[in-house]
């Protein structure tokens, strides 16, 4: 089941309404490197000029291309077709495709957001897991490339089986066993899912909330550096340009507390569309009660499946709710739901 929540003072039709402002303007430095990773972890052919087009005659690469054709095959024929009709009846309001798209607990899934959000101009996405850095050639022609990219089909496993990340997977594939990161998952979605990366830089959020630049090996003075990368992406059907952050942060109420630099980001994130998928229920519970008000006071439209946000919530005299499936009940117990994200 699915459910959309529209702030009522936000209509979802605006015809004639001004666009919602992009203040995330300022484009990254262009560079195809990130793109030509992003290809060849994704089984998908190098553009002329790639550094990795002699490693792409490898045999290990091609017996990757060929595995990962198979499982994506199947996802192009049965579920990104639903996926766009949904999104062409459902979310092609313009004061949806004009807004940013926050999805906290995210992990690196940028395939949802750029299949149900194609239109809009930046991508906000949150979890717990670190941003990563990009291997550079010399790292990847080192490595013993069949095991490595046996390893690499893994990590996005869940996403074409499944349609979502499992944590526990995460934590034994993310933090440096398979890569130190969520960046080179979320180049494959984005390439297999017909854009091209223009550009990046590793940012993180300084004192008061503001995005800056920030060095790859940057080591945050304290226990908390809201580390994140930033990326453009072209998407090739239209070439409209889109700007993508992915932000390690806990977002539970505990740690929220410590971390100012990051209340302050939440409250700069106003008309956002947020989308809450696979959460585990995390927001039916008290100690994410921050994360869940935030939201609630921030969007202008909450695109959800039943493990987000309570229905309760949303109160009757300022959201319009609008449900779609069948529920029964939580797949478990609440209270014995493993995390995922």
């Amino acid at each position: 089941m699915a459910a959309l929540a529209l702030s009522c003072s936000h209509p979802l039709k605006t015809d004639g309404q001004r666009p919602v402002a992009n203040r995330f303007s300022e484009p990254t430095p262009r560079d195809r490197y990130a793109d030509d990773v992003g290809r060849f972890l994704a089984g998908s052919l190098a553009r002329p000029g790639s550094q990795f087009t002699a490693l792409q005659k490898r045999d290990d690469w091609v017996r990757h291309r060929r595995e990962l054709e198979r499982r994506w095959s199947k996802i192009e024929d049965e579920s990104l077709p639903a996926m766009r009709a949904f999104q062409k009846q459902e979310l092609s309001g313009i004061s949806i495709t004009n807004s940013t798209v926050f999805y906290p607990f995210s992990g690196p899934d940028a395939l949802m957001v750029a299949i149900l959000f194609p239109q809009s101009p930046a991508y906000v996405m949150v979890g717990l897991e670190p941003a990563g850095t990009l291997p550079t050639s010399k790292q990847l022609a080192g490595k013993d490339l069949g095991e490595y990219l046996a390893s690499v089909r893994t990590t996005i496993a869940s996403e074409l089986s499944r349609s979502f990340f499992i944590t526990r997977q995460m934590d034994r594939q993310f933090r440096g066993q398979v890569t130190d990161g969520l960046f080179l998952p979320i180049l494959q979605l984005l390439v297999r899912t017909n854009h091209t990366i223009l550009g990046f830089r590793y940012v993180r959020l300084d004192d008061a909330g503001q995005i800056v630049e920030r060095a790859a090996d940057y080591k945050a003075p304290g226990k908390i550096g809201n580390r994140g990368v930033e990326l453009d992406f072209q998407t090739d059907s239209d070439q409209s340009v889109h700007k993508l952050f992915y932000f390690s942060a806990n977002l539970s109420d505990y740690r929220l507390r410590e971390n100012q630099a990051f209340l302050s980001f939440l409250t700069s994130l106003k008309g956002t569309t947020t989308f809450l998928k696979a959460t585990s229920y995390m927001m039916h519970k008290q100690e994410f009660s921050m994360i869940r008000e935030r939201i609630l006071s921030n969007s202008l439209a909450v695109l959800q499946d039943d493990s987000g946000i309570p229905y309760h919530f949303f109160a009757m005299a300022r959201w319009r709710v609008q449900l779609y499936g069948d529920y029964v009940r939580p797949y478990q117990p609440v209270d014995k739901v493993s995390e995922t994200s």
